[in-house]
């Protein structure tokens, strides 16, 4: 800004002496109003100072179908196999899931304002994290449940190699955060003292759920914006869900309404990519799967409770 008025007062008219051309540029410099830039949907400028940046801007994520394949797995592994502990596990996934907005900011914003102010709630995040996770490891039990975290971790760590990179959208990083959630239920209920096999058994079922919807819900939207079919893949993985659903029900680790209730979903993955093909806005197939991952949850929730 200085430079500005010390500049010209030094030029060629003689010191102390400014042009009219001159003054009118740095008139013009005073006055402008700082640039407003929009990056990832949001109004981003650095110019503002730290307590005008909107806190819930840094820490809501902003993905709606998100929210489905966060909370149904959380939702679905406490009703099952409810305890304390497991609680404090969920919780832990909770934060850590919303942590991932401020940590992107942090790492790729250009803004170095936005960057300052994301670094508060990311420590205070990751640290509640780290604290419920603590609070339900020491809360008494063995430590067969340990043993589910490296697949819940390889799946994070994947999809976090592609979100920091600006490819969170791509199709293998949906498939690794779906499968990550889809895990969580397998580590509550081993946590609350499940075996191997019937916590294996939750994450087959929730990954029958989340993954084929991923799967699903990208190739019909796709195919909506461009008119590019390619809804193979998401019709082979419902079936395969389907398989896997009807395997445990007949190892007898899961009710039979799961089977059931993974092929009403195979039904309505074959509906959108196959026939009749419905031209539905994207708003309107979001409430639909929210509404069809509450109705899951609940239903193979309470029938699982009912299992002998």
């Amino acid at each position: 800004m200085f430079a500005d008025f010390a500049g010209p007062a030094y030029g060629p008219v003689g010191v102390g002496r400014v042009t009219k051309d001159e003054l009118a540029g740095v008139l013009t410099h005073i006055k402008r109003p700082p640039v407003r830039v929009w990056h990832d949907g949001m109004m981003n400028s650095a110019a503002l100072p730290f307590h005008v940046v909107r806190r819930r801007e840094l820490v809501w994520p902003r993905e709606h179908g998100s929210w489905s394949l966060v909370l149904e797995p959380l939702a679905f592994g406490l009703l099952i196999a409810p305890s304390l502990a497991g609680l404090g596990l969920a919780l832990a996934g909770l934060a850590g899931f919303f942590a991932r907005r401020p940590l992107q900011i942090a790492v790729n914003d250009p803004s170095p304002t936005r960057r300052a102010a994301a670094r508060a709630p990311l420590a205070a995040l990751t640290m509640a994290a780290g604290g419920l996770f603590l609070i339900a490891g020491v809360a008494g039990g063995g430590g067969a449940w340990l043993g589910w975290l490296a697949p819940i971790a390889a799946a994070v760590t994947v999809f976090l190699w592609f979100d920091l990179r600006g490819e969170g959208r791509a199709e293998i990083a949906e498939v690794a955060g779906a499968a990550a959630f889809a895990l969580v239920p397998a580590l509550l209920a081993a946590r609350a003292g499940w075996s191997a096999p019937a916590a294996l058994a939750a994450a087959l079922v929730m990954g029958g759920r989340s993954v084929p919807t991923v799967l699903t819900v990208r190739a019909y939207l796709r195919a909506e914006k461009s008119g590019e079919r390619r809804g193979a893949p998401a019709v082979a993985v419902n079936i395969l869900a389907v398989a896997a659903g009807v395997g445990v029900v007949r190892a007898g680790f899961a009710p039979p309404a799961v089977a059931v209730m993974l092929a009403l979903l195979a039904v309505r993955g074959g509906g959108l990519l196959i026939w009749p093909r419905p031209s539905l806005r994207a708003r309107t197939v979001g409430i639909m799967e929210t509404l069809l991952g509450v109705g899951f949850v609940a239903v193979a929730a309470f029938a699982w409770r009912a299992l002998p």
